[in-house]
């Protein structure tokens, strides 16, 4: 007897097939948390863009503040891009390769105003963690 046994967890399909046959990829697993990490993430911090007083106070320190509204809204369309990437890898492909550039970018201004390690360190992890996306949704 045929059953619905596994999901390809980049679009979600069912396949039809035995119990015996069910396995995940854990590598694909790895990936579907990282995304859904990132993109919860990065719609968080695009919504402070928009509701936190230190988020502008820390873009004016930068002299970025005609800026701060974009990067905002690039947060939160690069969030839920990583979203319906999961259903589309082109999408998944764009969208995590915008904010790894938006975090390298970032990361860039972080050392330029010389900036600590610690207020540094989430724009570099967020670069390779969306970088890393990037290249492997590339490869699916």
């Amino acid at each position: 007897m045929a059953k619905v046994c596994s999901v390809s967890p980049i679009t979600f399909s069912v396949f039809i097939c035995s119990w015996s046959s069910f396995r995940i990829d854990l590598t694909l697993m790895l990936l579907i948390i990282l995304i859904i990490v990132s993109a919860i993430s990065f719609l968080y911090y695009g919504i402070t863009f928009f509701t936190n007083s230190g988020m502008e106070e820390e873009f004016h320190r930068y002299d970025l503040s005609k800026f701060r509204k974009l990067i905002g809204g690039l947060q939160l369309l690069g969030g839920a891009g990583l979203f319906v990437g999961l259903i589309w890898p082109l999408i998944l492909i764009i969208a995590s390769g915008g904010l790894a550039l938006l975090m390298l970018i970032g990361f860039g201004v972080r050392v330029k105003m010389k900036d600590g390690l610690l207020q540094s360190l989430p724009s570099f992890i967020f670069t390779l963690l969306n970088f890393y996306i990037f290249f492997v949704a590339l490869s699916l």
